[in-house]
This record gives structure tokens, sequence and C-alpha cells, in this order.
């Protein structure tokens, strides 16, 4: 099992606003940038900024659909089954074909 980066968060510091619109400037370049959000504090040293920067990468769907086929050895893969054909009559009762039959008996058997 791999680890993946799916997402990534990042606090910075400035002392002026515009430090601040420079770091977020440069993180709009990035695109994969998710959130940003500025705050303006205060304590007894005077006032600074927090930038908050929150990255998104992938979705854990995405990786799973980009992951190679894991089927233990000897387990019909989900990709490798093609399904059963079958027709649907007018009375909505439906019918599978005679040969399609008996190749899954023989798998059961």
């Amino acid at each position: 099992m791999t680890k993946i980066q799916l997402n990534q968060k990042e606090q910075h510091y400035a002392d002026t606003r515009e430090q601040a619109e420079e770091i977020i400037s440069a993180a709009k370049e990035h695109n994969n940038l998710q959130m940003h959000k500025l705050t303006e504090k205060h304590n007894k040293y005077g006032q600074y900024f927090l930038i908050d920067l929150t990255f998104a990468y992938q979705t854990p769907k995405e990786v799973m659909e980009s992951s190679p086929d894991d089927a233990p050895d000897g387990q019909i893969s989900l990709y490798d089954h093609e399904g059963i054909e079958y027709s649907v009559d007018s009375d909505g009762t439906a019918s599978v074909n005679p040969d399609q039959l008996s190749l899954e008996e023989e798998v059961l058997n």
C-alpha cells in the first residue's frame, strides 16, 4: 500500500499586509490551491498577519481509479469480467443465451 498525499495545509507569517498579499499571489499560481485565508492579528509587539493555505491534489476516487488491479491469484478481476448477455422481452421477462448458461455451469462445477 503506497502513501499518496491528497491535501496539504500550510500556515505562513507576515509582518505587513503587502508581504501577506505576495504570499497569497504566489500560492494562487499553484493549480492545486483550494482555499486561502488572511487573518490580521495583534499582540503586545504589534500587528501581524497569518495566511492559511489549503492545497488539494487528488481525491481518493482518482487514486483508486489510477491504481493497478490488485486481485489476488485465482480471483477474477473486476475488469476481466465482461458480464452475461441477456435480452428483455416485451412482457418484461429476461432471457439468457443458452450457450452462456452452459459455460457458467462448467465454471461452478
